[in-house]
């Protein structure tokens, strides 16, 4: 019985490839690892396929992807792909499959592009037996994912952005459970909790500005010179402020200005 020219063919694929192999001449900058890019496996792999008369042909199976965020806030997409490949001859048509998975993240609209990228390379590193040192990883690039936030977390959120109209409510709700906060989340969910209060409390509408009013009279007379009492008054809540508030706001030089002023009234 003949042996069908596949085998033949990816038998002497795999000779020609342990002479050459395919040597770790990348580096992921990230996490400091050496790897094989996918360019490096075509630029090896395609010759010889040509010299064997062997054809690969990739089918995706199936795709998912997911929308996950990076640390820093912005989008990240997931994406996984179930990947089958047709090892074909030439020859006489003989034909085996090769089945396996790819998986890549990107921030743009690449992961699709990268999982299958992936997937054809480490079908053909262990249909073909490539030699390498070490382990393999797939991409060139490292990306961190923020953790999935705690239902508490979402609540402490949502409860603030409630009250982002009532300013005393926040400041209340803030105010008693921020020790809580900070025992009960860990210290990441934390920071990313002080910045949205910081955030809402920034949102806020702002109180109006207070128009201070002062007036100065003559209150007795000690020692044959005038003493002179300053009121300060808060127009917004129509009260009378503190005299020590008052001659912190107005200064001495209020004070001097009045003397100057009723001495040339005289």
């Amino acid at each position: 019985m003949a042996v069908p020219h596949v085998y033949t063919a990816i038998s002497g694929v795999m000779e020609d490839l342990s002479k050459e192999g395919i040597s770790k001449g990348r580096r992921n900058q990230q996490q400091g690892y050496n790897f094989r890019g996918i360019d490096d496996v075509y630029n090896a792999l395609a010759p010889f396929l040509a010299k064997h008369k062997l054809v690969i042909t990739p089918r995706c199976l199936e795709r998912t992807c997911v929308e996950r965020q990076t640390q820093k806030g912005g989008a990240l997409f997931y994406v996984t792909v179930d990947m089958e490949f047709i090892l074909a001859s030439a020859s006489d048509g003989s034909t085996i499959t090769a089945r396996t998975f790819g998986e890549a993240m990107d921030s743009a609209d690449k992961a699709t592009n990268k999982a299958q990228s992936a997937a054809f390379k480490y079908m053909a590193m262990q249909q073909f037996c490539i030699p390498t040192e070490g382990d393999n990883d797939a991409d060139s690039t490292t990306h961190e994912v923020a953790a999935k936030p705690s239902q508490a977390f979402l609540v402490a959120i949502n409860t603030m952005e409630g009250y982002q109209r009532d300013p005393p409510a926040f400041k209340e709700f803030w105010s008693k459970n921020k020790d809580g906060f900070k025992a009960n989340f860990d210290p990441d969910e934390y920071r990313q909790l002080v910045e949205a209060m910081q955030r809402i409390a920034a949102s806020m509408p702002k109180a109006p500005a207070t128009k201070v009013v002062a007036k100065f009279k003559s209150s007795s007379t000690k020692g044959g010179q005038e003493a002179y009492e300053l009121t300060v008054t808060d127009s917004a809540n129509a009260g009378d402020v503190d005299t020590t508030v008052a001659n912190a706001i107005m200064g001495r030089k209020l004070m001097r200005e009045a003397l100057a002023e009723d001495e040339a009234s005289e």
